[in-house]
């Protein structure tokens, strides 16, 4: 027996699922959607307060526009809610010259006419005292970059969408799908539900409602720690956000210091650990300090004691780019998945993409690098 109908369904009310019921709301449409944990929560890939947005991309200049997009969307979201989700700090691309990094940063910047400074290891350290770097390492400063406020985030999305008429129901977990070409059901263990549209945003859970993600979207364990440190040189003002690829292609990201909450730091892809999302370690092991620790040659004074560390998911696709697409075999069903790490700061834009999938099965965002049939994709099942 169905418990509702309703023009889309989305499951996921995380960064991305909540941005696309938000949008599907704002157009009129009678959505659903469900998340199996509270709104919001610390077990998936959105966990936290706090993610980092930029625009000189290093991983591919296409991103770029989807990121001026996402940034109007956010304040668009700021003036709806009333909330405070976004602090301007700056953004410091740094590592080898000859590096993935900063050779990406800059095309960026090139590409889409950012203004920006390239900068030599001295400059760096002349200009942002905390970083001490090899003289073979270069910076690309690039002002318009800063911290999107996440679990605010997510929460603005979920109440702007039930002010807006959306149904969005927590602790309800999704058990099946199933559609006649028409239309779909969703089957939870307290009802099913109806509509003509489904979108799939379940972050480290897709691929259990998505089989062919099996081996396109795999969840890996991720830690972030909170240290203490020395002196006005991590605060905000005087310390960007950053992206730091070091001498052996480990790459690092982090915060500066908020609220005495310490200096925050990642590595990402941290130890390469695949996970089952629903037995997930979430115990902090002496290994995973010891791999953030990793970034202390390249900083002027010592890290000091962790404050706080917290265990999260990236959710890794084959090439480390974003999956969106509507289903082959299923034109009314649209996936998300696969965000690889950097997807948070485009959720904003990537619920525009996901409504337009939903509605009409197409957008006028380029998703070319999104696509499931990208060659990146093809050689997995």
């Amino acid at each position: 027996m169905s418990n509702g109908v309703f023009d889309t369904i989305v499951i996921g009310a995380g960064g991305m699922g909540s941005a696309a019921i938000y949008e599907l709301a704002r157009r009129g449409q009678r959505v659903l959607g469900l998340e199996q944990f509270t709104i919001p929560h610390e077990l998936g890939s959105s966990a936290g307060s706090s993610r980092i947005f930029r625009f000189a991309y290093f991983e591919h200049p296409s991103y770029v526009p989807l990121m001026r997009r996402s940034y109007a969307r956010w304040q668009q979201l700021q003036r709806d809610s009333g909330e405070p989700l976004l602090t301007v700090t700056g953004g410091l691309d740094l590592g080898p010259a000859s590096g993935s990094v900063i050779r990406g940063s800059k095309e960026a910047c090139r590409t889409h006419g950012l203004a920006h400074d390239v900068l030599t290891a001295g400059e760096v350290a002349r200009r942002f005292p905390a970083w001490r770097l090899p003289a073979e390492f270069e910076g690309v400063y690039q002002a318009d970059a800063g911290i999107v406020l996440a679990d605010r985030a997510i929460a603005a999305h979920v109440s702007q969408a039930r002010i807006l008429g959306a149904e969005v129901h927590e602790e309800k977990r999704v058990l099946a799908w199933k559609s006649d070409g028409s239309r779909i059901q969703v089957d939870t263990a307290r009802g099913s539900y109806e509509a003509g549209s489904l979108v799939i945003a379940a972050g480290a859970w897709a691929s259990r409602l998505v089989s062919r993600l099996a081996d396109k979207a795999i969840p890996e364990r991720q830690i972030v720690g909170w240290f203490k440190t020395e002196g006005a040189h991590y605060a905000v003002g005087a310390f960007p956000i950053f992206i730091l690829q070091g001498a052996d292609n480990s790459t690092f990201y982090g915060f500066p210091e908020q609220a005495e909450e310490g200096l925050k730091v990642g590595k990402f892809r941290h130890r390469h650990e695949a996970v089952d999302p629903d037995a997930i370690d979430r115990r902090i092991a002496p290994e995973d300090e010891a791999a953030l620790r990793e970034i202390a040659p390249y900083l002027s004074s010592r890290i000091g004691e962790p404050l706080a560390f917290k265990t999260c998911m990236f959710v890794m696709s084959p090439d480390e780019h974003f999956i969106i697409d509507v289903l082959p075999e299923h034109p009314n069903v649209v996936v998300a998945a696969g965000f690889s790490g950097h997807g948070y700061k485009f959720c904003s834009g990537v619920g525009e993409i996901l409504a337009d999938l939903a509605m009409t099965g197409a957008t006028s965002h380029d998703t070319s690098l999104f696509r499931l049939s990208r060659a990146a994709l093809e050689g997995t099942n």
